[in-house]
């Protein structure tokens, strides 16, 4: 099985499409399938109430109009789930890991139409969601390599007695994902906790709730039981009732500090483990002696990823006193050059806002950074098209602002848009001082020559990702998550990775005497 993983992560990808070929192109989609699943196939909602309206962020057109599941829709997808979770847990690791390696085939055959779907219902560039999908396969195809290897230990104790621990699945898993990576969220929740032996019922945004559905169908194509991997959608109302459900043993959830609160407060009254990747106002620490060019090319990865709708994006940008006027002047021209429109199109870097309501509230972000006398050097701006389907789009010049301090809004929350906040510094103490003194602590990134002060300075930031002269890199070997309000790190917020995996086990303890052999 190793051997065919390996292959399967060396197989070249198939050219991307030339834009003739597309599956869909912007302002051409309409979802009218049920976009809730469980056991084994798409459902239509039995709550009665108004369905939700969604849009497509690059033409603001109606893409869907979203079914919320009331209480007997999650009963059901509980009851789906609890089932698959008998047979799924008693499988051997490398029976899980075959199937699962089997679905990471099926999303590399669909890559283009995923990634495609993901543009639409989110708004971000075909070439960033191609990426997105290979994220969620490969971290599919990382677990699905360690799911043979989970043992517990053996213990020698006195007398000839002996002591084991048993690593076992927690049960019924409640994944909820974000709007901004919503095919890649839903494979990193899952295949962790499947690859442990756990089963899951999976919340997407309201905003963004297409492509979780396809990964469900995925999951039933490869060969998993049906009600392993279950998709319900909805708002506030849905999340309330996974939170508290009497058959949920841990929930996992991914987005704003404020709703993370609210999770671990409602899991708390059944004592349920939670999982939190919250927000970040991370900072990004360029010293003089940095290579200039690539401390400006991670500045613009940092910040206008994914139209800034990024947790982890390195938007307090402190830049050494010395080379600041040099910093500024590169960068802004760089982002002024940034390619906005059609995000279905090779040549756009930047897309669509995922929504009309989130455009608003980073615009009026930059507005009270104008009176609160940052500059803005570029950017912040809406942006119409000329392409006249994309006019009703939600769009925007991404922006850098000047002149900022601390104690400015735009320095201290969290924007979730492509709006980079510029400040200086003079020595590397005071830097550090002013990086740390946020609630946050997702990520932080360090731009110098000086390798010695590079690790020196990563140390004494307190952010669960730091990098060093690059910036927004997330292999699936390599932990993720955060310090402070940025998430549970007292639960190991790590996902992916070998640790991801420690956040879906338990661990028994059993003594046995020797007589017994009981092993």
């Amino acid at each position: 099985m190793l051997q065919r993983l390996a292959l399967s992560l060396r197989r070249p990808h198939a050219a991307p499409l030339a834009p003739g070929l597309r599956f869909v192109s912007s302002g051409s989609v309409n979802v009218t399938v049920p976009l809730n699943f469980w056991a084994g196939k798409r459902r239509t909602s039995q709550h009665k109430c108004n369905k939700e309206i969604v849009y497509e962020p690059a033409t603001g057109r109606v893409l869907c109009h979203l079914e919320p599941c009331g209480a007997l829709d999650v009963d059901q997808a509980m009851k789906a789930a609890k089932s698959a979770f008998g047979h799924w847990s008693k499988m051997s690791g490398m029976e899980r890991a075959r199937i699962m390696i089997e679905a990471a085939h099926i999303i590399e055959s669909r890559r283009e139409e995923i990634a495609e779907m993901e543009v639409v219902n989110n708004g971000k560039s075909i070439t960033e969601a191609r990426l997105d999908v290979d994220s969620g396969r490969l971290c599919i195809e990382y677990y699905a390599g360690l799911a043979s290897t989970l043992a517990g230990q053996h213990v020698q104790l006195p007398g000839g007695s002996f002591a084991y621990t048993r690593r076992e699945p927690l049960g019924v898993c409640v994944g909820i994902g974000a709007w901004n990576y919503p095919f890649q969220i839903a494979a990193w929740k899952s295949a962790p906790a499947l690859a442990c032996g756990n089963s899951m019922v999976f919340k997407p945004s309201p905003v963004t709730p297409v492509t979780a559905v396809m990964l469900a169908e995925i999951y039933a194509k490869a060969g998993a039981p049906e009600g392993l991997f279950n998709v319900v959608q909805g708002s506030q109302d849905t999340g309330s009732l996974l939170c508290h459900h009497p058959d949920v043993a841990k929930v996992s959830f991914t987005g704003s500090v404020p709703t993370g609160k609210k999770i671990m407060e409602m899991a708390s009254r059944g004592v349920k483990p939670v999982t939190l990747e919250l927000g970040g106002k991370s900072p990004l620490l360029i010293f003089q002696d940095s290579d200039l060019e690539n401390a400006v090319r991670g500045a613009l990865m940092a910040n206008f990823l994914s139209q800034g709708q990024v947790c982890s994006n390195g938007t307090r940008v402190f830049v050494q006193k010395d080379i600041l006027p040099e910093f500024v002047e590169e960068v802004v021209k760089r982002t002024q050059a940034i390619e906005i429109g059609d995000p279905l199109l090779e040549s756009t870097r930047m897309g669509a806002l995922v929504s009309k309501p989130h455009l608003e509230k980073v615009l009026s972000f930059v507005d009270q950074a104008k009176k609160e006398g940052a500059t803005v050097l570029c950017g912040g701006e809406l942006f119409t098209p000329s392409d006249p389907k994309l006019k009703g789009g939600y769009y925007m010049t991404p922006c850098v602002l000047g002149d900022c301090t601390d104690d400015m809004t735009c320095v201290k929350e969290e924007i979730f848009g492509p709006v980079m906040s510029v400040l200086s510094f003079e020595t590397e103490e005071e830097v550090l001082y002013r990086a740390n003194n946020t609630t946050m602590g997702l990520a932080a990134g360090v731009f110098t020559r000086d390798v010695r002060r590079a690790h020196r300075v990563v140390e004494n930031l307190k952010a669960g990702s730091c990098f060093i002269n690059n910036y927004n890199i997330t292999p699936v070997e390599v932990p993720f998550g955060g310090f402070k309000m940025s998430g549970t790190v007292l639960h190991v917020d790590r996902e992916p990775s070998v640790a991801g995996r420690s956040l879906f086990l338990l661990t028994s303890f059993q003594s046995c005497l020797q007589h017994y052999r009981v092993i």
